[in-house]
Parts: C-alpha cells; structure tokens; sequence
C-alpha cells in the first residue's frame, strides 16, 4: 500500500469515525420533559422483500388517541446510510405540547434504515414521488396503533423532507389534513437546468395536490435564493395546489437552517398554529414545552442538512 492510499483510508475511516461519533451524540441527548420517545422498525415492502424503517416516535402523556403529525427529515451530505437519525427534539416537544403524536421515519438507504437510498438522477419529481412511499409505509404502521387517532393527520418536512411532503400530497390518504413544507426542495448542481427539473415538479405536484400546505422560505437560503422560492410557489398554485406561503426573512447567515434551529421556533410554530386551527385540529400547547435549547441533531447548519444532490 503506497503511501497516498494510506492516507485515504485513514481519511475513510476518520470520516466514518466521526459519523459514528455524532449519531451517539444525537442518540444520548436528553428527551425534553413532557414526552416519550421511542424508536421503532416500520416494515416498509420492496417488492417480495420487506426492509424496516427507523421511525423515532414522541408521545404525550396519557393513553390517547392523539392526532398524528409525521416529520420528513432532510439529507445531508454524503452517504445517506452514515446519516444520523433525525430527532428534532425542541420542535417535536412543541408539538407534542399541542397534544401530537410526532414520528419522523428515516426514509430507505438512510441512518439504519433497510435497502439503499433511491435516487432519480436528474428527475425531481420522480424522486420526491419514491420518498413518499416511505411516508405510506410510516402511516400505515403508525394508524393502526391504539394511541394515534387516524383521522387527524398532518405530514410535515424539512428541505428534501419537505419535497418528500409535497410529493405525498399528491396521494390519498385517508385522516391526512394538510402539509407544512419548510425550505422544500431538491438540488442537483450536474443537472442541467436543475431549477427547471425543480420548478416542474412542484408543478405536477400543484396539479395532483389533494390537501391544503403552509410553506415557509427565507430569503437568504443558500440553497434556494430568491425568486426561486416564489417560483416554486407560483408553479404549484398556478397548478391548482392551495398554499400558503410565509417568506420568513433573513434568519442567520442561512434560512435553510430556521426550522432545526431552536431560534426558530418563535417563527413558525404561531403560523403552524394558525394553520392546524383552520385545519380544525388542536394548536396552542396544552401543556409547557421546555426544550433543550440545543439546535435540532446539528441541523441548524445547512451544510449539515442540505439537499444538493451528487448523484
């Protein structure tokens, strides 16, 4: 072994290192008062094959049923198998304060979760369709427990989480509500025309939207800078989708990061409030929700949580 290929795998092996160091981190900080938090194995079926989802699960006290809301994680960087699982502790607490059940699945090929991370190359919209097939298996396993009230619904997402939202919302599912997508969407610098690949997608899936959606954007998102927001916004209601769009400002050096920061939440749970009273679910919290004022698995930082695509 020459001495360039030493120093690769070391490199290799200090990159896993560290991987395996942060997902103990995320997995030892403390649960904030209020809630449970258990993680489960959602059987998800891939062809004659069944893989398991790794599904983190907040509960409020008490036996149930609650309204159910499911949290669509980003992607970060790399391989998505060395991703940590996605907890998002302080805007589950808040949430769970509001009566909610919270699951967030880690969709296939991500953390330790089964099978491989299916990606579409360049096609957007077809990526954001496949993602949502773990958003059906999620649901399926969680409306047949006893503590989840399986006609009160609402699919939540962050940054390629909330592509994944968007593109559920295109399917019928019984007890759904409405969506909330946070910074959505999916980048891929090799693509030619990737923001023309993007603003398709949210077309189609304007056109095909079942539900009403709250998106919040910012302006200085590094990953979607204006007009493109706007453009996804008018895309997918010219469509036919009913939204509501909150333009959140300049938050930080980077709003792609607002909704995983605990700095965050003064700014959006009011409006996520607003919307689920439309919605005719609980908002305002019906018991204190104290966080632990740490940023949500490192995910404040979007280079941590991005979805720029090297497929």
């Amino acid at each position: 072994m020459n001495r360039n290929t030493a120093r690769t795998w070391r490199s290799a092996w200090a990159a896993v290192g560290c991987a395996l160091l942060l997902t103990a981190a995320h997995a030892s900080e403390p649960v904030p008062p209020g809630m449970t938090e258990t993680v489960v194995d959602v059987p998800k079926s891939a062809g004659i094959f069944t893989i398991k989802l790794e599904t983190t699960i907040y509960k409020p006290a008490g036996d149930g049923p609650f309204p159910l809301i499911v949290l669509n994680h980003g992607k970060a960087r790399g391989k998505a198998s060395f991703q940590a699982r996605a907890r998002y502790s302080d805007q589950a607490a808040a949430l769970v304060a509001r009566g909610y059940v919270v699951a967030i699945p880690m969709r296939q090929g991500f953390s330790r979760s089964g099978g491989a991370y299916i990606g579409s190359g360049c096609n957007v919209e077809a990526n954001g369709l496949m993602q949502a097939e773990d958003v059906v298996a999620a649901l399926d396993y969680l409306t047949q427990q006893p503590y989840v009230d399986r006609t009160r619904i609402v699919v939540m997402g962050q940054s390629h989480g909330g592509l994944t939202t968007l593109a559920f919302g295109t399917l019928a599912y019984p007890g759904v509500r409405g969506l909330v997508n946070f910074a959505g969407g999916l980048r891929n610098d090799t693509c030619v025309d990737w923001e023309g690949n993007l603003l398709r997608a949210f077309e189609t899936y304007g056109r095909q939207s079942r539900y009403p959606s709250l998106w919040f954007y910012g302006d200085n998102d590094s990953y979607w800078p204006q007009p493109i927001p706007e453009q996804m916004f008018a895309a997918y209601t010219r469509a036919g989708g009913k939204a509501q769009f909150v333009d959140v400002g300049n938050f930080r050096s980077d709003s792609h990061g607002m909704f995983a920061s605990h700095a965050g939440l003064p700014i959006w749970l009011p409006r996520v409030d607003a919307f689920l009273r439309e919605l005719g679910l609980p908002a305002g919290p019906v018991q204190a929700a104290a966080g632990s004022g740490a940023e949500a698995s490192g995910t404040d930082d979007p280079k941590a949580d991005t979805n720029k695509e090297s497929e």
